[in-house]
């Protein structure tokens, strides 16, 4: 990312409907599973919100890769991050209860290696929650601007965490909007991106409006319902998986 993603990106991690609907699903999901004085890890993140997110309920340390944004973040908004690569994690072993990357893992070209160092630090018997974005389908210029390897099937996310970890909850989500944004970054392909796109040139600079953005933060918003009751999605924009370290593999 730029320095002018880092400017846009704080806004729209506070503001856009799909950063607060994703946060209200996370804290749901976090709040189900959280045990009393639980040790937090969250890597990669970003411009703060999910770290604000997860502090509501304990202390949270941060890791960010971007020593950029870590400096940006630190010199414009006083928060400290620890700058450290996910796949080298500076933290001796079982040392959180929780350790959380939310939409990370699809940077790195070896996510094995940075699932297998976020189990690693993660205690026997605590958890490594994940999103990641979904379908290769789905690619657009917004995975380019956002400098993705990579959208994921559940198959494939599952794997990541089967030798150090059983997975106790996975599901897509962001599923009712599926067909839209799908029709949206099919046919944004067919014209040039300056048309449409402002800014860094995400999605989230896609033109919009006050309702559209009400109607979108509702809709996906209401799966948190369905996924607070311990349902699954079978498709979605984004998948959610929970991998619990087992003692046995500690």
């Amino acid at each position: 990312m730029d320095e002018r993603y880092y400017t846009e990106y704080f806004k729209l991690e506070r503001e856009h409907w799909w950063f607060r609907a994703r946060s209200n699903i996370l804290a749901a999901q976090v709040a189900r599973t959280i045990p009393p004085r639980a040790r937090i890890l969250n890597v990669g993140a970003a411009m703060g919100a999910s770290s604000e997110m997860l502090g509501r309920f304990v202390s949270v340390t941060s890791v960010e890769y971007e020593k950029a944004c870590c400096d940006f973040v630190s010199r414009h908004f006083g928060k400290t991050f620890i700058n450290a690569s996910i796949t080298d994690l500076p933290f001796p072993a079982a040392s959180f209860d929780l350790v959380c990357a939310f939409d990370v893992i699809e940077h790195v070209q070896d996510d094995a290696r940075a699932v297998a160092e976020m189990m690693r630090v993660c205690r026997p018997g605590g958890l490594v929650m994940v999103t990641v974005p979904a379908f290769m389908a789905l690619w657009s210029h917004h995975d380019e601007v956002n400098h993705h390897v990579r959208r994921y099937r559940m198959p494939r996310l599952k794997r990541l965490f089967q030798r150090d970890g059983d997975v106790v909850r996975a599901s897509y989500f962001n599923a009712f909007l599926f067909l839209p944004i799908l029709g949206v970054r099919l046919a944004t392909k067919l014209v040039p991106q300056r048309w449409i796109r402002s800014g860094a040139g995400s999605d989230f600079t896609l033109a919009s409006s006050r309702l559209l953005d009400s109607i979108f933060y509702g809709v996906l918003s209401f799966e948190n319902f369905w996924l607070g009751a311990g349902l699954t999605l079978p498709f979605g924009v984004s998948i959610l998986v929970s991998s619990k370290k087992t003692p046995a593999r500690a």
